[in-house]
């Protein structure tokens, strides 16, 4: 490695260290999931907060919270002991353009999810082959298996992202993130041990889009999937094994140090 990308990789694994911490979690959507401790509770809050994650930090977290208070803070009993009286009390539940429809949609999907497997993990595993260089694959058969129940609501589509769209996925790699990633840091879960970290993909965000640009890290012009994947590349010339743990660096200097 040339010494401009050996210090590149040195001012990054700094930030890392000082990113990938506990501090980090309060004002962070992974706040959601660490409120819970069992393994389906997790996957579920996770889930629902990556995908409720536009906007404001602070929106966002409040919003989800308002979520799960709705479900008595018991996600995984919620989605698979629902009354239609429970369900009703839903309806209020509204975050920009994820709706009434969604809410019930992303239930009712986790309760016929979860009556067959006992870890939303596999949902990802059904489409990832063991050599496949990155999840790709995985987040396009997620998207046709989410969407699979015969009453799934074409609007809500729009809340699930898939490469085959050329979607950049950001949200579900950073859940993907969250579930998968194995460290003593505190932060990510690591829950999830048959998906490699190798094989994540660095969530493009605006914040981390725009600091990997200036770090000429994305020369591609559109944030798309490809765009990730490219960022994902160029991060695993500093750590093949780990590459998105630099989304803490990035996301970082975007959005804490205004980079």
């Amino acid at each position: 490695m040339h010494t401009e990308a050996s210090a590149l990789r040195d001012f990054l694994d700094a930030k890392v260290e000082e990113y990938n911490q506990p501090g980090f979690i309060e004002n962070d959507p992974i706040v959601i999931p660490h409120a819970y401790s069992s393994l389906q509770d997790i996957e579920i809050a996770g889930f629902w907060a990556s995908i409720l994650a536009w906007g404001q930090r602070v929106t966002i977290i409040n919003k989800c919270k308002e979520l799960f208070a709705l479900m008595d803070n018991a996600p995984y009993q919620f989605v698979l002991h629902h009354s239609e009286a429970d369900l009703k009390t839903l309806l209020r539940f509204k975050h920009r353009t994820f709706n009434t429809t969604d809410t019930l949609y992303f239930v009712a999907f986790f309760k016929h999810y979860y009556q067959h497997h006992n870890s939303l993990e596999d949902a990802f595993l059904m489409g990832l082959q063991e050599n496949d260089a990155d999840v790709g694959n995985a987040l396009t058969h997620f998207h046709d298996l989410f969407f699979s129940l015969p009453d799934a609501p074409q609007r809500t589509r729009k809340h699930i992202a898939t490469p085959a769209r050329k979607s950049a996925c950001k949200r579900i790699n950073m859940f993907l993130r969250w579930m998968v990633r194995r460290d003593n840091k505190g932060v990510d879960f690591g829950l999830w041990r048959r998906i490699n970290p190798s094989q994540l993909v660095c969530p493009c965000d605006l914040h981390v889009e725009r600091v990997a640009r200036k770090l000429g890290l994305i020369t591609r012009k559109p944030t798309d999937w490809r765009t990730a994947l490219e960022l994902t590349s160029n991060l695993k010339t500093f750590d093949a094994q780990d590459p998105v743990k630099y989304d803490f660096a990035l996301f970082g200097l975007g959005i804490e140090e205004k980079f």
